[in-house]
């Protein structure tokens, strides 16, 4: 089986990769579903998202859970049952689950040009104006911005978040693998401790909320 790579974060957090290298047909033999996960997944439109899914399932497996164990609150935030938390991310050919006694957001994206042309959606004007021309690492740095973000509204999803309002990710280098975050809504300021790493062609981020 394509058990990628265990990334032991702390000694409550583990992130766990699985490489996407099977058939549908041989991944879903291998899982167990309840009936309302079948249905979504056969709700889905296309195949790599599908393995994706069953990944996340293979994952879980892995850990000594099951489908059967993992469930969405009415956010669409998934849940353990025994109240370890968990966060879920898949792109194209990777799925990846973290677990921790921490409220944790995890993100992975494929790195591509595209990143640059949706920028203006979510990346701080000046961070765009300081490095679209002067570095080499702009899409690998916007790549993390934006996982920074989906991770942090996985952690805090609550309606009316801007990713490019709310959010803000503190200046960092790609070497340095770390940085922070804050989310500034309404009546909540929240402080994330961020990090981030690069697997193949692909950006992995993950987070949590730090103690005020």
């Amino acid at each position: 089986m394509p058990f990628y790579q265990r990334i032991e974060v702390d000694d409550n957090t583990a992130l766990f990769v699985w490489k996407i290298t099977e058939s549908y047909n041989d991944l879903f033999r291998e899982v167990s579903l309840k009936d309302t996960s079948l249905a979504r997944l056969e709700g889905m439109k296309s195949e790599s998202h599908q393995k994706g899914f069953l990944a996340v399932r293979m994952l879980l497996q892995y850990n000594g859970y099951s489908d059967f164990d993992l469930y969405y609150d009415e956010f669409g935030k998934p849940h353990l049952n025994d109240g370890v938390n968990i966060s879920i991310s898949h792109s194209f050919g990777f799925s990846v689950i973290i677990l921790s006694n921490k409220n944790i957001g995890i993100d992975l994206e494929l790195r591509r040009d595209l990143v640059k042309k949706i920028a203006y959606k979510f990346a701080e004007e000046k961070f765009v104006y300081e490095y679209e021309n002067n570095s080499s690492e702009f899409i690998s740095m916007l790549t993390v911005i934006w996982g920074i973000k989906e991770a942090v509204f996985k952690v805090r999803n609550e309606i009316g978040i801007s990713f490019k309002d709310h959010i803000f990710v503190r200046p960092f280098q790609m070497n340095e693998k770390k940085t922070t975050a804050l989310l500034d809504f309404n009546a909540l300021k929240s402080e994330f401790l961020v990090y981030f790493t690069e697997i193949e062609n692909y950006t992995l981020v993950w987070l949590w909320e730090t103690e005020s």
